[in-house]
């Protein structure tokens, strides 16, 4: 740990991103979901802790979560940019597992809001704080949210890189998005960078200034009638998860129907995305669980110990060997620090065994907590 935070988030390259305004470092991560090209965007106030997440993506909330979790943050709130009609927001599951609030603009009229948002709210995050600016024409509940330095804006679909929201559905209109653009996305700094929405095509930022000169649809010498020409006649399908991620989007992400996911173990999972489990908990059901240590026959009969009745496989041998794992029980994977057995872990979830996962932190993590290991060399005659 480092000034309370853990050595990973303190370290972060990113650190160097800061403002005199804002007066605190920033941490910043963009996220993407190639299922439907969404980008997710998470925001912390190093000194504090606390963040937001701006357009989450529901199958993408694991990840999410582990990185938030990883890094030791304070979620303040999980925020949309809109009533997103291409995917279901993760906001409510957010919402569920770190208590943070849930940001759509009030236009949406969407039910499990619980920080409705509309234009000139401020939403404050440790030092730092994001400024709402509707920008409709996407949607009637487009919002913009503007780093408190103006450094950074967030437009979700109303402008994208070198193209913008379509029109022709969810109270779309090209003159009001026009105007949002030209007026709440436009007037911000040419130097501001804009983080879209959407892209499909990997590009994941540009700039006021860039789109002011090379927007296709609004940029260069473009006047309004222009871009409503380009907007009324594009023609496009309608995106094929309508149905669903509308009504998704007006309950917040909200499942249907709310219920235990059934697990065989209180499984967190990793931002590299692998099954892990707790110590405290391996120890409680150790008799239920085959602990598989993967660490070389000399190191398992060393001076570091092993847990009792865990059964020894290095991981070279660990392929050919798995038909030495029991199959009626749960597996957990070890090695002294959770880096070999993350291997062996992936290895068996290839191979077909459902009921598999890492120890988190290893044997190293088992000792510090004070679980028993067996084999320590006696500390008889110490003085």
């Amino acid at each position: 740990m480092l000034d309370g935070l853990p050595v990973a988030f303190a370290r972060s390259p990113d650190l160097s991103l800061a403002s005199a305004a804002g007066g605190g470092r920033l941490l910043f991560r963009q996220l993407f979901d190639a299922g439907t090209g969404t980008f997710t965007y998470l925001l912390v106030d190093v000194p504090t802790r606390q963040g937001v997440l701006i357009d989450s993506v529901f199958e993408q909330h694991d990840r999410d979560l582990s990185l938030i979790r990883e890094l030791g943050v304070e979620l303040v709130a999980s925020i949309d940019t809109h009533a997103h009609a291409d995917h279901v927001t993760g906001s409510w599951l957010m919402h569920q597992a770190t208590g943070s609030a849930i940001g759509l603009a009030a236009a949406a009229r969407a039910e499990n809001v619980t920080k409705p948002l509309t234009h000139g709210d401020h939403i404050g995050f440790g030092g730092r704080q994001l400024a709402v600016r509707s920008t409709p024409g996407h949607t009637d509940g487009c919002i913009s949210f503007v780093l408190d330095d103006q450094s950074m804006a967030f437009t979700g679909d109303a402008l994208l890189v070198r193209g913008c929201g379509r029109c022709d559905f969810q109270q779309g209109n090209a003159h009001t998005l026009w105007r949002s653009i030209t007026e709440q996305i436009f007037s911000l700094p040419e130097s501001c960078l804009l983080y879209p929405g959407h892209d499909y095509t990997g590009r994941s930022v540009t700039s006021v200034a860039e789109e002011k000169a090379f927007n296709a649809r609004l940029g260069g010498d473009a006047a309004e009638r222009d871009f409503v020409g380009h907007m009324e006649n594009m023609k496009l399908p309608h995106p094929h998860k309508i149905a669903e991620a509308l009504p998704g989007n007006l309950r917040s992400g909200k499942p249907r129907q709310v219920g235990a996911t059934a697990s065989w173990a209180p499984l967190s999972r990793s931002y590299a995305g692998l099954p892990e489990l707790d110590p405290a908990w391996v120890a409680e059901h150790q008799g239920e669980l085959t602990l598989v240590d993967v660490r070389s026959a000399d190191e398992f009969n060393g001076p570091d110990g092993r847990v009792a009745g865990s059964l020894l496989i290095p991981l070279p041998e660990i392929e050919s060997r798995a038909g030495e794992i029991p199959a009626d029980r749960p597996v957990v994977l070890l090695c002294h620090s959770g880096s070999r057995s993350a291997l062996a872990t992936q290895q068996l979830l290839k191979a077909g065994r459902p009921q598999v996962a890492n120890l988190q932190g290893g044997l190293s993590r088992w000792g510090a907590a004070g679980y028993p290991l067996e084999g320590i060399p006696s500390l008889e005659g110490a003085p």
